[in-house]
């Protein structure tokens, strides 16, 4: 059965995963630090790059295996709010997105879709966690879903218990603000067995497996 995945999801010592507001300029908000050592070149496979292969490096990889679908949040395409008025935005990665998949865009102002030629393709759809998780299902065939951000979407994922697996990385920095991993989310470790490493940059990559989950 697929599952539902979340990857590479950095998080900071005090519970943040993005700053509180994304402009053009800065697409996490204050919060780049979480993605110093982020090496986003390896989530097309460890061969893809020539360069060491390390404990973060291979965790990274795994992001697009098995993944049909992508669902996100409206922040993590763009730093628009409200009703469309830039319609020539495409996503902050230009004409070659790294999805090459379809992605669902959680928005309350919907749009026509938007395809590119190396297979990713972005549709806006103003939907709950569960009706979103079964539109992507249908365009995933039977490959897994990958919920990619930013954290408040990850959270209601994890709030509606719709996800199967999370890989969180903790970063040792500290932002003092921002959008929280875990607000409202009290107990919700007593439903993944959790197991984590350290690597040798400091980061503590740990893996959330649902209880139940196939």
């Amino acid at each position: 059965m697929a599952r539902v995945r979340v990857h590479n999801f950095n998080v900071s010592l005090d519970g943040y995963s993005a700053g509180e507001t994304v402009t053009l300029d800065k697409p996490i908000g204050e919060a780049g630090a979480l993605f110093a050592r982020f090496d986003g070149r390896f989530i097309h496979g460890v061969d893809a790059v020539d360069a060491p292969i390390t404990l973060d490096r291979a965790l990274t990889s795994t992001w697009g295996q098995g993944i049909g679908a992508e669902i996100m949040g409206r922040g993590k395409f763009g730093p628009q709010t409200g009703e469309w008025t830039d319609e020539d935005w495409r996503g902050w990665w230009g004409d070659a997105p790294p999805f090459h998949t379809p992605v669902v865009v959680l928005t309350h102002h919907r749009r026509a879709p938007i395809s590119f030629d190396n297979g990713t393709s972005f549709h806006f759809l103003d939907a709950t966690p569960e009706d979103a998780l079964a539109y992507a299902q249908d365009l995933a065939g039977d490959r897994d879903i990958r919920i990619g951000g930013g954290p408040t979407t990850v959270r209601q994922f994890l709030a509606a218990d719709l996800v199967d697996f999370l890989h969180l990385v903790t970063v040792p920095v500290v932002l003092g603000a921002g959008v929280s991993m875990w607000d409202g989310l009290n107990g919700v470790q007593d439903r993944f067995t959790v197991e984590s490493a350290t690597s040798a940059s400091g980061l503590t990559h740990q893996f959330w497996n649902r209880i139940g989950a196939d």
